[in-house]
């Protein structure tokens, strides 16, 4: 057998596997006597049959298949070998491709193109600038975070009319059928004319409702009959209601009660001291905002930096080879730019982690995966979860191939983003949270 590289440039390539019958011949021989000693053919005891017959049944597809493993076999030693940098798989050359009998089989040659990894040369000092946004808290901004806050810990009051966004409890009734407590929110309502009808009704009010026509979302329909979407069409589209409730939400009021509630006994007493807490709680998010927006502009300098070229041509023929029926040739194109700038980012986030010889621990990772449990049972306003729960939580995180790997992304970008901050000057500007908002929508 012998292999050889060919350059086309420095990032394409094509390797050639010269194989001799003697290379396979003997594997073939040997996986068709094991295939005969298995083999049950009417006629013939276990392991008995002629091997002509053998052959005969068996011998194209044990050829196929032990060539087949060889090549790959060797064509994968001979990359390791030579420590090329692969992107993507090597994929048969479709200009050069010898013809090969398999009845007959003797002498072969396959070809395989290459898409190499072009070679990185990246260094940082103080003289390279990145942007580092301090994001100022605006008074517009803390009135809405503490409206937001208000109206988070507020309830339903009872009120005499109904308004334009109140909620309404019902006893809905059509024939023999009765719902006892339907709930109507008139803020999902869009219709004016359709609204009407309920704006200003008591409780013991009545009135004949097409709910069809005032609910078109089958959905929130089906949930106020408390039926499937699929037993509505049943029902005519007239119901009789009659009003037992009508509620209307109300936001908190920002007393002694709420600011115990929310930042603990006493530790705010007055509305000064509510807008110093609101302003360490726009901070903090404001810091992780700033973080977020720095690993966007170090990502883009860096690629402008390095100016990584890439075999194009082959990585979207390798990629419609890869997602075979999954993607056309027309989407590969239209998203090609986006995905060769998160490959180049990859390559130069894996360059950088190498040379600055940036560690990951498994403990790292663990205490990575309980932040992530923590922050998933707040998301859902469990914030006293129990460490033996989380714990627990995290290890099944651990235990995820697919999470696993998308923490060590996650954690090698953090400490080669933090590793450029270090290395650059950080050119910080104060910005508002308006006009952060659009340098996003100019990218």
């Amino acid at each position: 057998m012998n292999i050889s590289q060919h350059n086309i440039d420095d990032l394409n390539a094509t390797i050639t596997l010269n194989i001799e019958k003697d290379d396979y011949a003997p594997r073939v021989k040997k996986n068709l006597n094991e295939q005969r000693r298995k083999v049950d053919i009417k006629g013939f005891r276990p392991g008995m049959a002629p091997m002509s017959l053998v052959e005969k049944i068996y011998g194209k597809s044990i050829l196929l298949e032990e060539v087949q493993t060889f090549v790959s076999e060797n064509l994968y030693k001979y990359i390791e070998e030579n420590k090329l940098r692969l992107l993507g798989e090597p994929l048969p050359n479709e200009t050069e491709h010898q013809q090969i009998n398999w009845d007959a089989p003797g002498d072969m040659e396959f070809k395989f193109d290459i898409g190499l990894a072009p070679a990185i040369d990246i260094a940082y000092s103080k003289k390279d600038k990145i942007p580092y946004y301090k994001i100022t808290i605006t008074d517009d901004e803390r009135n809405k975070y503490k409206e937001a806050l208000l109206r988070h810990h507020g309830q339903l009051v009872y009120t005499e009319e109904a308004g334009e966004e109140d909620f309404i409890k019902a006893i809905l009734t059509q024939g023999e059928y009765t719902v006892e407590d339907g709930y109507i929110s008139l803020k999902t309502i869009q219709d004016k004319k359709l609204k009407a009808p309920f704006l200003g009704k008591k409780a013991g009010d009545e009135l004949d409702v097409n709910i069809k026509e005032t609910f078109t979302n089958e959905t929130d329909l089906a949930a106020l009959l408390k039926v499937k979407k699929e037993e509505l069409e049943k029902f005519g589209p007239v119901f009789h209601i009659k009003i037992t409730e009508v509620k209307r939400f109300e936001p908190a009021e920002p007393d002694q009660e709420l600011y115990d509630r929310l930042f603990g006994s006493d530790e705010v007493k007055s509305e000064e001291d509510f807008n110093r807490k609101v302003d360490e709680q726009l901070a903090n998010e404001h810091a992780q905002e700033s973080e977020y927006r720095f690993t966007i502009d170090a990502r883009e300098d860096a690629l402008k930096k390095a100016k990584l070229k890439l075999p194009e041509s082959f990585l979207k023929r390798w990629l419609l080879h890869a997602n075979e029926g999954k993607l056309t040739a027309e989407k590969i194109d239209n998203d090609f730019d986006s995905f060769a700038d998160d490959l180049r980012w990859q390559l130069l986030r894996g360059y950088l982690a190498k040379t600055h010889e940036l560690k990951i621990t498994e403990e790292e990772m663990l205490s990575h995966a309980l932040k992530m449990a923590r922050y998933q049972f707040a998301a859902y306003g469990l914030h006293n979860v129990s460490e033996e729960h989380l714990s627990h939580y995290a290890n099944s995180i651990m235990a995820n191939e697919q999470e696993i790997k998308r923490i060590y992304e996650k954690m090698e970008e953090d400490k080669v983003i933090a590793c450029i901050k270090d290395a650059v000057t950080p050119d910080e500007k104060e910005i508002t949270p308006e006009k952060l908002q659009k340098l996003y929508e100019k990218k």
